[in-house]
């Protein structure tokens, strides 16, 4: 029986639909929804003020289209997909929720943020762009911003010790995430790169984060099982793959869909998508604190210097036998796009291993042409090193 098929995966493959449907039915019973868009807004306040958090549309070239009618063509297509999915009003998740939690990562999702504000309420949280004390200090004072808002907003009381709930629930849930990921460590892989995106995609839209635990260790389950049995969709002369840079999902998924095709085997993300969100809260002291430590440590391009980033990369190619490392790009996102070079220039000399840049949008234009570039990268990766 394939992968597809267990009980564990189809409901994660029905997350969405399903959670469209709890949605609408606890919206009506008074449950407050924050939407997210990226890995730097902190969940824990949201389920701290009884509120579910969840992830917002834009991962999808289907809206592109409207929202080039305001935007320039030439800007992230992540940014244009999720302006695109709120003016075309095609994204439920956004249609219920209450307040949009933003922050200023990059130029163009901070001033697309000014025109979403035009369509929902949204609070923008001002990011540094470095890590350090001084940044550290500024960080607190955007989340008791946060956290005053939602009170306003929501009209709750977010107090310490429901904090602290908020902080174990989601350590929980990236304890089950990360053993689920960490199963790509086994060579081969028992699942594909692809099935392990579903997952990471679609238990981002679950309102039931406690539900999301209990489906991850299921399928941990049966990923274990399968693996004694030496059930894979994959061999050991599979070359095996990192993928590292921005992040992706369900509808901007064609490099791991290639990557696949070709013969390979995806078996990390290092990406907020993937690895970079697994890092937990520090359950001990002034949970306010530790909540905004936590966030401001996440190793995005956006960080200048990143340090944390090679290090995680590091770390990942090691622990899971990597070949080699792709470094997704997406078109106009400048931050990534120039760190690419260092992050080359640290895989090749440092860790030994070939790098391959791609960069592209949500669109299939390009598909042949990365297809190409794809399976000469995985024919270096075959040789014997």
């Amino acid at each position: 029986m394939s992968l597809t098929q267990t009980e564990a995966f189809q409901r994660i493959a029905t997350i969405r639909e399903r959670s469209v449907i709890a949605l609408k039915e606890s919206k009506e019973t008074g449950l407050k929804v924050a939407g997210t868009y990226c890995q730097y807004s902190p969940a824990e306040l949201i389920v701290a003020a009884g509120a579910a958090a969840v992830s917002l549309c834009g991962t999808s070239q289907t809206p592109i289209p409207a929202a080039e009618k305001v935007l320039p063509r030439n800007l992230c297509p992540l940014i244009k997909s999720s302006y695109g999915f709120a003016v075309t009003d095609t994204c439920p998740f956004l249609y219920f929720a209450d307040l949009l939690v933003a922050e200023t990562t990059c130029d163009g999702k901070k001033k697309m943020y000014e025109l979403l504000g035009q369509i929902k309420p949204l609070h923008l949280m001002q990011l540094p762009q470095v890590q350090n004390e001084t940044a550290l200090d500024s960080w607190i004072l955007e989340l008791k911003r946060l956290k005053e808002r939602l009170e306003e907003s929501f009209g709750v009381e977010i107090t310490s010790e429901r904090l602290r709930d908020a902080i174990r629930l989601l350590n929980e849930e990236r304890r089950s995430l990360k053993e689920l990921m960490d199963m790509c460590r086994l060579k081969p892989s028992p699942i594909s790169g692809m099935e392990l995106l579903t997952v990471l995609h679609n238990t981002g839209f679950n309102i039931d984060r406690r539900d999301n635990i209990a489906l991850m260790d299921q399928l941990t389950a049966e990923l274990r099982r399968r693996a004694a049995a030496g059930i894979s969709p994959f061999t050991e002369a599979t070359p095996r793959v990192l993928l590292s840079g921005v992040p992706i999902g369900i509808g901007s998924d064609k490099v791991v869909k290639l990557v696949e095709e070709c013969g390979g085997s995806v078996v990390g993300f290092e990406n907020c998508t993937g690895y970079k969100k697994l890092d937990p809260v520090d359950e001990a002291g002034d949970p306010l604190v530790a909540v905004a430590e936590r966030y401001l440590r996440v190793p995005c391009s956006c960080m200048s210097p990143n340090p944390g980033r090679f290090e995680l990369v590091k770390r990942l190619v090691e622990e899971f036998q990597v070949d080699g490392v792709i470094d997704l790009t997406w078109q106009g996102c400048h931050t990534f796009n120039i760190e690419s070079h260092a992050l080359k220039q640290f895989v090749q000399e440092q860790l030994s291993r070939p790098f391959l840049q791609i960069e592209t949008d949500y669109s299939e234009s390009d598909t042949e042409q990365l297809k190409v570039r794809i399976e000469a990268f995985l024919e270096i990766l075959a040789r014997p090193r």
